[in-house]
């Protein structure tokens, strides 16, 4: 059955009231549940979990949970539910309650990953920027404890620098914030980045910008990679050769992931190599033996940076590092799993 079909209901405008309205303390984090997420993407409840269904390997437990009886009794007694909830989560006759699905942080999350088409990203957006006017009440009760997923969530839904460059500007609250992460967007001013903990969207845009600088080649090293780190190439030039250096340590990344991100940007001229276990340390090479060539040292894996504080240094002796680069060179073809 197609979407258009599927989709029985109209999306509601997002509001900081209404939003406000539909989450939910369960087990102590804070959650939305799969009622009022399919109002806000405009599916009837049935054809929501579908879609989460068709991609359910996406969504382990700490993503999306099943609420109890007890949990949904407890909603009902203390009258948090609304009588609108109250009866969707009846069966059609206004019989037994189903059970609703809960989705945590990284739920959410996941599903602006799961819902595609011009419709999942126009509503994720206003959810971004909604989220944004929810700043206080956030960081007072938090739906995503980390703020870092609110980034990553602007990261999947951008189509393009404009769009990112917005949601940056809507995030940052404070001006010493700010004022690091506009340096971001400066072309060679400074020599190193300051990425602050819990700030992940600030990372995404500080890795961003140091991959659009490459011309020509762009090497990565790092030996723990993970779908993000193939998510923050998105904005490589399509003529850049990309090779990213790696033993794929715990094989987070797997070949399903790679092979879903080469079919959504086949531009991106991408393949791995071994490092063979003889790095330690993470750096960015920019255009290698060329004039626009630039060496960064990076204090945390492109696909957890952010979650603590860390610093990318650009190298002032680059030449220094050219065994290490050509090292990496003769190593053999990665192979992912």
């Amino acid at each position: 059955m197609s979407e258009k079909k599927e989709n029985a209901l109209v999306p509601v405008e997002i509001t900081v009231e209404t939003l406000k309205a539909k989450i939910y303390l369960i087990r102590g984090q804070k959650v939305m549940l799969d009622a009022d997420l399919a109002e806000i993407y405009g599916y009837t409840t049935k054809a929501f979990n579908q879609q989460v269904r068709n991609n359910i390997e996406k969504f382990d437990e700490d993503f999306r949970f099943q609420i109890t009886r007890e949990e949904l009794d407890e909603l009902v007694r203390s009258k948090i539910l609304t009588s609108r909830e109250e009866t969707l989560f009846r069966g059609q006759s206004g019989g037994t309650r189903y059970l609703p699905w809960c989705f945590t942080e990284s739920g959410v999350y996941m599903l602006m990953t799961v819902l595609k088409g011009e419709l999942a990203v126009r509503q994720s957006k206003a959810l971004i920027r909604t989220f944004k006017a929810m700043m206080d009440y956030i960081e007072q009760d938090p739906l995503l404890t980390e703020s870092s997923n609110i980034a990553k969530l602007s990261l999947q839904v951008s189509e393009n620098t404009k769009d990112i460059s917005e949601i940056k500007e809507n995030m940052v609250t404070k001006d010493d914030l700010t004022k690091v992460i506009r340096s971001f967007s400066l072309p060679d001013k400074g020599m190193e980045y300051v990425i602050y903990a819990g700030q992940t969207f600030e990372a995404d845009v500080a890795y961003a910008d140091i991959y659009s600088k490459a011309k020509k080649k762009l090497y990565i090293v790092d030996n723990y990679i993970g779908p993000k780190t193939l998510l923050m190439l998105k904005s490589v030039p399509s003529n850049v050769d990309v090779i990213i250096f790696s033993d794929n340590l715990r094989n987070i990344l797997r070949l399903s992931e790679f092979q879903a991100f080469r079919a959504e940007y086949p531009n991106v001229k991408l393949t791995f190599r071994k490092t063979d276990g003889k790095f330690h340390d993470r750096y960015i090479i920019i255009d290698y033996r060329c004039r626009t060539e630039k060496i960064y040292h990076c204090g945390a894996s492109s696909k957890d940076a952010g979650n603590k504080i860390t610093t990318i240094a650009q190298a002032d002796n680059r030449k220094l590092y050219y065994p290490m680069i050509e090292a990496l060179l003769m190593q053999p073809v990665l192979n992912l799993r």
